[in-house]
């Protein structure tokens, strides 16, 4: 097994000095402009799908929407894993966080055309923009942050800043949007991302040689035999999208469901494929047997959060009551609830999250990220009751539900991502983010199927049927906490040596 060699003096120079160094500054300032592209498309997509085709949308039913949406999340998650590949073997960390917000502009101006076959096209470069940047990203806190308390407190630091951004992207996307032009909105999004570009750009010489190349560069042969495959590839795909959805030549339900089965599909084969690596050894497997199983709860995670953007905003819209004071809120507004909390309670969380190791290890902070998931859609089904025969409720149920789904975020996202470096070789460190990520995508993948039954089940039997099975879940992490928790009590890729397996752990 590739192992990592001991950690540098950056790596493990004090605490205090983690939010005040340069690079810190600049992976802080990078994801403000990528979070402001992920919540302004985030907090008008659905919006813009339901819209009439006279007003400038897709003209689509609530479920449809809700299916377009979650699709779109998923293919988002989906490309983290050619995003990671990407940079262990091609480009870099440093310049694929830098070609990332470049792709979601371009994939905004082409929403900013009117609704036609560019559509979906936009979409896809939006999502392989956001797949190229956010492991990556990811990859090079993990690196220059050390140790595991000081890369969940670096994580949950980054929150405090970027909900600034993701408070500011509702607000001033979604009142562009719902107010003036669906295409204006999606075209402010691209100019934000094209002045960052150049911002990331400038920020990279204070990562040094951290990210600068691939960890595992491609062979000559290998990069003629890329080069070669990628364009035509790229090209045909795109085509294609465009030829079977703008003539209609595919229902786009039908498409939908086919994007479903694919990410549900894609992160077992990624899976497979990294576990059965011939440089990994049994210590190596072993650890990625545990890492499946906190995917596969993140993943349950993502699906409910992936609804914030969907169904939620469909009941803000049609449920809540947004008069203040005689001005109709947008409800694109609403979702700069979570964000806000983020910027709130992360301060917390990023100063208890490394003292909170000495007590509870990686899966009881996963249960607790799950649990407030669930309960927050067991609110949702009271909600859902109280807004039956066409009554308007009180926005103090959306926003209860956003604080807890922050609570939750913050959590699962933190402890997920810091525990990959902990369960994956440094130099499988980008694709281990990847396939996190597609895990991720599956729950968006599931969130579109599911989403669609809000048009047939009851929406309060909808909301209870999800809260209660995450609780469930829950649960199982609990009581399987100290299997789950073992990779974590033995020094592994951070150490410099892989830990033998337990063997209670393998049966």
């Amino acid at each position: 097994m590739a192992t990592t060699s001991r950690l540098s003096a950056e790596q493990v120079r004090p605490a205090p000095r983690l939010y005040s160094a340069g690079w810190f500054r600049n992976l802080f300032v990078a994801e403000l402009w990528e979070r402001f592209g992920f919540y302004g498309v985030q907090a008008i997509l659905v919006l813009y799908a339901v819209a009439p085709a006279a007003d400038g949308g897709l003209g689509l039913s609530q479920g449809s929407a809700a299916a377009v949406f979650g699709a779109y999340i998923g293919i988002t998650f989906m490309m983290a894993l050619p995003g990671g590949w990407l940079a262990d073997r091609v480009l870099g960390q440093q310049r694929a966080i830098v070609l990332g917000p470049g792709l979601i502009a371009l994939g905004c101006y082409s929403l900013a055309l009117p609704p036609d076959g560019l559509t979906p096209l936009g979409l896809l470069l939006i999502a392989c923009g956001f797949g190229l940047f956010k492991p990556n990203h990811q990859a090079m806190i993990n690196i220059l942050a050390g140790t595991p308390g000081r890369r969940e407190a670096a994580i949950a630091a980054l929150f405090v800043g970027i909900q600034v951004i993701g408070l500011c992207g509702p607000l001033i996307i979604g009142s562009i949007g719902e107010r003036v032009s669906w295409s204006l909105a999606f075209a402010t999004i691209g100019v934000v991302l094209t002045v960052g570009v150049f911002a990331v750009q400038a920020g990279r010489r204070s990562y040094g040689e951290v990210g600068r190349g691939p960890t595992r560069p491609l062979s000559p042969a290998e990069q003629r035999r890329l080069r070669r495959r990628t364009a035509p590839l790229a090209l045909g795909t795109a085509a294609l999208v465009i030829v079977l959805l703008g003539t209609g030549l595919v229902p786009p339900m039908a498409a939908l469901m086919l994007i479903g089965l694919g990410l549900i599909a894609a992160p077992w084969g990624a899976y497979l494929r990294l576990r059965r690596n011939p440089a990994l050894d049994s210590g190596a497997r072993w650890r990625l047997s545990v890492m499946l199983r906190l995917f596969l709860g993140a993943t349950l995670f993502w699906l409910l959060a992936g609804q914030d953007g969907s169904v939620l905003t469909l009941f803000a819209k049609d449920s809540t009551d947004r008069e203040l004071l005689g001005f109709t809120l947008p409800a694109s507004w609403l979702q700069g609830a979570t964000p806000l909390f983020m910027l709130l309670i992360a301060p917390l969380f990023a100063w208890q999250l490394p003292r909170l190791n000495r007590w509870f290890g990686v899966p009881a902070k996963f249960a607790f990220g799950l649990s407030v998931a669930g309960v927050s859609f067991l609110v949702m089904a009271v909600a859902a009751t109280a807004a039956a025969d066409g009554q308007r409720v009180s926005p103090l149920w959306l926003l209860s539900v956003y604080l807890l789904h922050a609570c939750g975020e913050i959590v699962v996202a933190a402890v997920s991502i810091s525990a990959i470096s902990d369960l994956v070789p440094r130099d499988f460190l980008g694709q281990g983010i990847g396939v996190y990520w597609l895990f991720a995508a599956m729950g968006g993948g599931l969130s579109s199927q599911v989403a669609a039954l809000i048009d047939v089940l009851s929406a309060p039997v909808y909301y209870l049927s999800l809260g209660v099975l995450t609780l469930l879940v829950a649960a199982i992490f609990v009581a399987a906490r100290r299997r789950l928790g073992a990779p974590f009590e033995q020094p592994g890729p951070a150490g410099g040596r892989p830990a033998a397996p337990d063997p209670a752990v393998l049966q």
